[in-house]
């Protein structure tokens, strides 16, 4: 994009500009300075991870699952999006396609010799509009104000910290981004999230339901965008376990 400043060049400076403050006891703090311990914990499973990659691409492929997704999402050329938990780079891939040499993709993952896989990937396949870092389980480190989507692909159920993870990618969103979420529904200690839990787990944060659709087998999609002003971590207040399975 010709003027425009790539994320290579703008995460460093943005994210030591992650100002954003929450009010907590009527004192506003930086995003920094908020500790883990002022978040509520899940009062469900957790799985682990176990792999980078939920299944092979050309199996993936023959079902259209990212064209899916990205048409749903309403992915278009020129947007900048965010692949949390990208592992071997399936949807990170797609995604530079889609957004073209207009667009930016932020691939991200918390597993080292993960990260540096993909960022080989994007190297060999010459993706001159991806940027591959490296996240935190409960912080995805994203810029603020910098992403029209931002998508968890069969990873939420892995995020052991949701509500503190869900407040820090809030302020990454630009006006009227949304966070896109494709998991399965099945119990979350069976590497799925029933669709009544995350609805549960957005909203606690602020986030409300702007679509969704069933894709093939348990699988699904959900679309969320922030409302209102985040809530303190004091305010939020966690979903019951009855139904976490």
């Amino acid at each position: 994009m010709a003027g425009a400043p790539s994320i290579r060049a703008c995460v460093l400076p943005a994210l030591a500009a992650l100002a954003l403050v929450a009010c907590q006891g009527g004192s506003p703090k930086p995003d920094e300075d908020v500790p883990s311990k002022a978040f509520p914990r899940a009062e469900r499973p957790v799985a682990p991870i176990i792999a980078s990659r939920f299944s092979n691409e050309e199996a993936r492929d023959r079902l259209r699952e990212a064209d899916t997704v990205m048409n749903r999402s309403g992915v278009k050329p020129g947007m900048t999006v965010a692949d949390i938990g990208a592992g071997e780079g399936y949807y990170t891939v797609r995604l530079a396609a889609r957004v073209g040499a207009k667009g930016r993709v932020l691939a991200q993952d918390v597993v080292p010799a993960v990260r540096d896989a993909l960022a080989e990937r994007v190297t060999r396949e010459r993706l001159d509009n991806v940027s591959v870092k490296l996240g935190e389980p409960a912080d995805p480190k994203l810029p603020a104000n910098s992403f029209d989507r931002i998508f968890l692909v069969h990873m939420y159920h892995e995020i052991e910290s949701p509500y503190e993870f869900l407040w820090r990618l809030r302020p990454a969103l630009v006006t009227g981004g949304e966070v896109v979420v494709v998991d399965s529904d099945r119990p979350t200690s069976r590497h799925g999230t029933p669709p009544a839990v995350l609805d549960c787990e957005m909203r606690a944060v602020g986030y409300v339901r702007a679509g969704g659709q069933t894709l093939s087998g348990d699988g699904y999609i959900a679309l969320y965008a922030a409302k209102g002003p985040r809530p303190s971590p004091a305010a939020i207040v966690p979903c019951p376990p009855s139904g976490a399975r």
